[in-house]
């Protein structure tokens, strides 16, 4: 079977690195993600070629494809381990289908640092990224906050079985469960894929035409999807609370022009929070950190890079900050 990979490797000086810690060769880490189609990998897997480590030279990342594929990403497991990669950072596509690599990993001596999405084992050495129950909270809440405590909504969901999906689902489930005037019209995977979106929600503004008044998106590109449909049909997403996660580049843009709400989950610190753990697992770390996420958010305890858990804060994007984020990720 074809693996597709980016091999991520630059040359620069970092500073931050002990050099009696790190090896004469670059250490080799593997980011193994669930899928490179959507623009927040795409991100998570961009910002490891600014990390120190890797602009050094000191550390070389593979960046692997997973095709939004368990089995794909058990398969590039079992080839980081036979050719024995130091470490391994994982964003799964499925919350159990991941459990059984890891513990391969685990077993041949390679620390696993997840990140982004969860894996249901005690195996990995550490998880950064953040809470996506409230993220599922955030999201709801938006859309209520505009519709008010009476009417109707249509919820699109990520990949049946990811941790997102799960967990934000459990963060919607919570808010709907205090707002019982809001009825759910209809709910379904559109697998974080804005064109699944925009194919369901063109069946469902036929289905049920003027009702929906607002549309609760696990993520920004099935909220983009969403209004890109609801253009389609003749009606303006003004008219419609859609609110999504992630902050991508699009929702951005469409917060300016007041069609949606999103929160920003901060891609870069998520994947060089984890390779800074991995670095730390391994002994080659100084006692500061190299990514200066840590001072963007004082609020998160570096402990080493021993904690279980690293949750980066979700930013919530309005009219106030929305052209700042949207300068930096220029």
């Amino acid at each position: 079977m074809k693996t597709t990979l980016h091999r991520i490797a630059f040359t620069a000086l970092a500073t931050a690195i002990s050099t009696s810690a790190l090896a004469e060769d670059p250490l080799r880490i593997g980011a193994a993600t669930y899928g490179l189609q959507g623009e927040f990998m795409q991100l998570w897997s961009n910002a490891l070629e600014a990390h120190p480590a890797v602009l050094s030279g000191d550390v070389e990342v593979t960046v692997f494809d997973g095709r939004y594929d368990a089995l794909v990403q058990s398969n590039q497991f079992d080839s980081m381990i036979t050719r024995q990669y130091d470490a391994i950072l994982f964003v799964p596509i499925d919350a159990d289908a991941c459990v059984a690599p890891v513990i391969k990993a685990s077993a041949a001596g390679i620390p696993v640092v997840g990140s982004n999405t969860r894996c249901n084992t005690d195996q990995l050495a550490s998880f950064v990224g953040s809470d996506d129950v409230l993220a599922g909270q955030m999201v709801a809440q938006q859309v209520i906050d505009q519709i008010g405590d009476n009417g109707k909504v249509v919820v699109l969901e990520g990949p049946i079985g990811q941790s997102a999906q799960i967990d934000r689902g459990e963060g919607i489930d919570k808010v709907l469960a205090e707002n019982p005037g809001i009825e759910v019209l209809e709910r379904r995977t559109a697998n974080w894929s804005r064109a699944e979106a925009l194919s369901l929600m063109e069946n469902w503004l036929t289905a049920h035409r003027d009702e929906i008044g607002g549309v609760i998106a696990q993520n920004d590109e099935m909220a983009i999807g969403a209004i890109q449909a609801i253009i389609a049909s003749g009606r303006s997403p003004n008219d419609i609370a859609i609110a999504g996660v992630d902050g991508i580049t699009d929702a951005l843009k469409a917060v300016t022009q007041e069609q949606m709400a999103t929160i920003l989950q901060d891609a870069t610190a998520q994947a060089q929070g984890a390779l800074d753990v991995a670095l730390a697992r391994l002994g080659k770390a100084d006692e500061v950190p190299l990514s200066d996420i840590w001072e963007r958010y004082p609020e998160l305890e570096w402990a080493g890079g021993e904690a279980d858990t690293y949750n980066i804060p979700w930013t919530l994007v309005d009219q106030d900050n929305v052209a700042e984020l949207l300068e930096q990720r220029q």
